[in-house]
């Protein structure tokens, strides 16, 4: 989709980045790729970038964030580049918002209110519509502190954020947060529902592998090379947003889930990060966890940091075990941008045949059947023996530890039937929670 100015014609727009210099050690990604990241997630809107500049943050000025001297230098910038738009790639104060405006005369959205205009274009399930939603709400509810005559000159036509006639700027305070309060209890109810299909899961026999990563670094396209499916993958930044699973064939002829997740991105909107975190529950169910990473990319590093943060914040908040790096095989996919998978560095072998990381190219499917060796193994690696004791009587729990596990022996008594079974630790907690 191209956004387009209330007259049709293209919006021009223009990238800023406010820069605070960072000491050397630091292990944040640079500010040009930081810049090239910022423009990927405009243009994948259909903004037409014109101009784009660094500019160093000595201090962060309350009124306008940028110094008086920079703010007129932007302006002059933005005027002969005839720039309608300005991405400013930071979190903006509403007061700063309409400093800004005012000062370059013309519209400004910040980082938050670019990727909520993304998630709101892209989302299709219902409770990604519902959680951005909210989220939008829950931003424009902090810019409602005045009256903005001048909303609809400055908004108009600009995609998920509005225009003439919107009511959700226009609504005071009370009729947004009765609104959230609604969304709320809808988002509960799409939960309890999928917990249930979630449940539904659990009494089959699959176990499910969870694709993470960074945006953009090709889960989608792996998605599709190990399905066959024909899930949207392209050269975009937050293609995918809604889970999606498929069944597919292990090498021990095994079936398992594949399911695929929404990137990950460093500076997630606070206003989003519930509506992220639960496309991610998927990943604290799964067996085998793929991080999936743009090996070519020269941020690289600092990408798989960003995702580790995610993780672990997960992890703090009770929502993923600590144990998920056990379950974790690390993908360096787009190895054919770096002349093949032989030539990715830093993939170190050991004597049983395994490595550190998996070089892969999901585009050409260079290293997929390593790969798919690699899932079968940890899965089978995985596997504990366990005994349990159950009452005579109990023969749907009977069944399904059939059906998920290995049983290596079974003693039938008067009182009790005691089986002893290999299965995943998943497995067993999944049956554990069916007492």
């Amino acid at each position: 989709m191209t956004e387009t100015s209330m007259d049709g014609a293209l919006t021009r727009a223009a990238v800023i980045l406010p820069w605070e210099r960072v000491e050397a050690s630091d292990s944040r990604r640079s500010s040009e790729a930081r810049l090239a990241e910022a423009m990927g997630l405009a243009a994948s809107i259909g903004l037409v970038l014109v101009h784009s500049a660094i500019v160093p943050l000595r201090g962060r000025r309350p009124s306008a964030l940028l110094g008086s001297g920079q703010v007129e230098m932007v302006h002059q910038d933005l005027k002969s580049h005839e720039v309608d738009l300005v991405v400013m790639d930071t979190a903006l104060t509403p007061v700063q918002q309409r400093n800004l405006e005012r000062a370059w005369d013309c519209k400004v959205i910040d980082r938050t209110g670019l990727i909520l205009d993304i998630f709101g274009e892209r989302a299709r399930t219902r409770e990604g519509a519902l959680q951005v939603e909210l989220a939008h709400l829950d931003y424009q509810k902090s810019r409602l502190v005045r009256s903005w005559t001048h909303l609809e000159r400055q908004r108009g036509g600009f995609g998920f954020l509005g225009g003439p006639g919107e009511t959700q700027i226009e609504a005071d305070r009370r009729l947004i947060s009765t609104r959230m309060a609604r969304l709320k209890k809808e988002i509960e109810e799409v939960r309890r529902t999928r917990g249930l299909h979630r449940s539904a899961r659990q009494r089959t026999p699959y176990p499910v592998i969870a694709l993470i990563g960074y945006t953009n670094a090709g889960k989608s396209t792996l998605f599709n090379a190990m399905t066959g499916a024909a899930v949207h993958a392209e050269d975009q930044l937050f293609a995918t947003l809604d889970p999606t699973m498929r069944s597919i064939a292990l090498p021990s002829g095994a079936p398992a889930i594949l399911s695929d997740t929404v990137g990950f991105i460093s500076d997630l909107p606070t206003e989003l990060v519930a509506a992220f975190r639960a496309t991610l529950e998927e990943v604290s169910e799964a067996d085998v966890i793929l991080h999936v990473r743009d090996i070519a990319h020269p941020d690289t590093a600092a990408q798989k940091a960003d995702v580790l943060r995610v993780l672990d914040a997960m992890v703090k908040e009770g929502n993923l075990d600590a144990d998920w790096p056990n379950r974790t095989i690390d993908v360096l996919n787009k190895a054919d941008l770096l002349g093949g998978v032989e030539m990715v560095p830093g993939v170190v072998a050991h004597h049983d045949g395994g490595t550190d990381a998996l070089p892969i190219s999901a585009l050409n499917g260079a290293g997929l059947d390593r790969l798919r060796d690699a899932i079968d193994h940890r899965l089978q690696s995985a596997k504990e023996v366990t005994s349990f004791n159950l009452v005579p009587s109990d023969g749907a729990r009977l069944a399904w530890l059939y059906r998920h596990g290995e049983v290596i022996s079974r003693e039938d008594e008067e009182e009790a039937i005691r089986v002893t079974v290999r299965m995943l630790p998943a497995d067993r907690a999944r049956f554990e929670s069916l007492a």
